[in-house]
Parts: structure tokens; C-alpha cells; sequence
């Protein structure tokens, strides 16, 4: 017999924040995105040797709609003296993908 887990079939969109305040926790970045819509994770990049935030995460939202509305509302928003960049996370074979299409100039 086959089961399927329910993580599957659910499409959550994941989004870059890129320039967060290194003094900002994980919470306030998730309560930033809350009044936007529901927030499946949160995930601050750390660095490895010292665990100091990187200034970049990930935000997973499971509404697509509810996630471009918070792209397009909080991408240049100034929180903690710093204006956040917000875009669309992509998949590394994504990218890949992307690279490869793009002509190079010779």
C-alpha cells in the first residue's frame, strides 16, 4: 500500500528576506510576515563558527496569495533601521536553469 504525507500535496511558497538586522530573532521576523497571513516557518541563516544571525532567511507561506501580498508590501520596508529585500526564494535547479538559458556575451 501507498501513503502519500499531506506535506506533498500542499504548495507553500518560500520567500528570501534578505537584509534583516543581525539583532532581530527569528519571532519578530515571523510576526513581521503574521500580519500579512499565516506563517509556515521561519528560518534565519546563521553563521556557523560564531551563530550570529547572516542578515538573510527563509520564510515559508502557505497562501500564495497571502505571500506575493507580503513580497510587494514589505520588500524596501525599513524595520530595525535596515530596509528588508523581499523576493521570491528560488530552487537551486532553478537558478541553474536560468544561468544555463542566459546568452553570454563574448
Amino acid at each position: 500500500m501507498f501513503y502519500l504525507s499531506t506535506t506533498l500535496s500542499k504548495t507553500v511558497m518560500t520567500i528570501y528576506v534578505g537584509n534583516i538586522n543581525y539583532s532581530l530573532s527569528e519571532d519578530d521576523i515571523r510576526k513581521i510576515f503574521e500580519v500579512m497571513g499565516k506563517v509556515e516557518s521561519v528560518k534565519i541563516v546563521q553563521d556557523k563558527r560564531s551563530g550570529r544571525s547572516k542578515g538573510y532567511g527563509f520564510i515559508e507561506m502557505p497562501d500564495k496569495k497571502e505571500a506575493m501580498e507580503a513580497i510587494k508590501t514589505l520588500d524596501g520596508k525599513e524595520v530595525s533601521g535596515r530596509n528588508l529585500r523581499v523576493l521570491k526564494a528560488h530552487t537551486t535547479k532553478k537558478v541553474e536553469e536560468e544561468i544555463k538559458t542566459e546568452s553570454i556575451p563574448e
